[in-house]
């Protein structure tokens, strides 16, 4: 069986549907190409991917660092080492690939100065002593190493207003939509790790860790989804690995006709344009 964070990663982010992934991996190709930039590698650096899940960084930099270079998986899931591992032999030269099943803010086994770089892509959302990630992440690099991180700002938008759920308007049903935040509570309190920071935190980590010329962009998107949504793709989806997917928790918040009432509401609201997005990131690149 799976472990949680290799389940998610590898299904229920994306509720076990093909074209979502496709949509989902447009996005996280211009995420990881975004991150890469910032960390400007060069030819036979070490490159740190902290939280490599199943490799987006990882793979991508081994394309930059060269036969020279090597790159660290570290994370974790020993499952998502292990399909790190199956990626990297079709790469060719195994020599130049490590495996730390290790993540933030230990990385213990790793020594100071190890690294050129140090990659990350929402990772820090995971992590309740961020001060210490950093602080981490500061110790690995060698003097004039580079960092270049991407975290969601979760805290954006929140609270989301009451007449709306996961996007959907749900005015006139404000009582079922607060049982089902409720719930999700039950399993992910407001001020769990994923929602107690902002892009100004990670700001002052860096800096405090003794971290220069720092770099944040922060971007925020509000509008309507421009895709269709798939109902029972929704169901199987969860936001996070911390969590039940949204189906779990209609079922475990609301009564069989509590469930009926809102589902049959959401179901209007499945076209093209009919959901609102509301996402904020920040990319932070910055210098040992």
């Amino acid at each position: 069986m799976s472990d949680r964070w290799a389940a998610w990663l590898l299904e229920h982010r994306f509720g076990a549907n093909a074209a979502a992934k496709e949509r989902m991996l447009v996005w996280l190709g211009e995420v990881r190409d975004k991150v890469l930039a910032g960390a400007r590698i060069q030819p036979g650096d070490t490159v740190l991917d902290v939280g490599c899940g199943d490799g987006l960084l990882g793979v991508g930099a081994a394309e930059r660092v060269g036969e020279s270079g090597t790159v660290i998986f570290s994370d974790i899931s020993a499952e998502l080492l292990d399909r790190c591992r199956e990626i990297t032999t079709d790469l060719g030269a195994a020599g130049r690939y490590r495996f730390v099943h290790s993540g933030l803010p230990d990385l213990a086994a790793l020594e100071p100065d190890s690294a050129d770089v140090v990659l990350t892509r929402s990772v820090l959302i995971y992590v309740a002593d961020k001060a210490a990630a950093f602080a981490t992440m500061h110790r690995l690099l060698r003097p004039g190493g580079r960092l270049s991180i991407f975290e969601p700002i979760n805290r954006f938008g929140k609270p989301s207003p009451p007449g709306e759920l996961a996007g959907f308007d749900v005015t006139g049903l404000e009582p079922l939509a607060a049982k089902f935040r409720d719930t999700y509570r039950t399993h992910q309190p407001d001020n769990d790790p994923m929602g107690d920071f902002d892009e100004r935190d990670l700001l002052g980590h860096a800096m405090a860790a003794g971290f220069t010329d720092v770099h944040l962009e922060y971007l925020v998107d509000v509008g309507r989804d421009p895709d269709p949504v798939d109902w029972d793709t929704f169901l199987r989806t969860a936001p996070n690995p911390l969590v039940p997917t949204f189906g779990e928790i209609l079922d475990e918040a609301l009564d069989p006709a509590e469930r009926e009432t809102l589902t049959r509401h959401l179901r209007t609201q499945l076209g093209p344009g009919a959901r609102i997005r509301r996402q904020a990131v920040a990319y932070l690149t910055a210098r040992c």
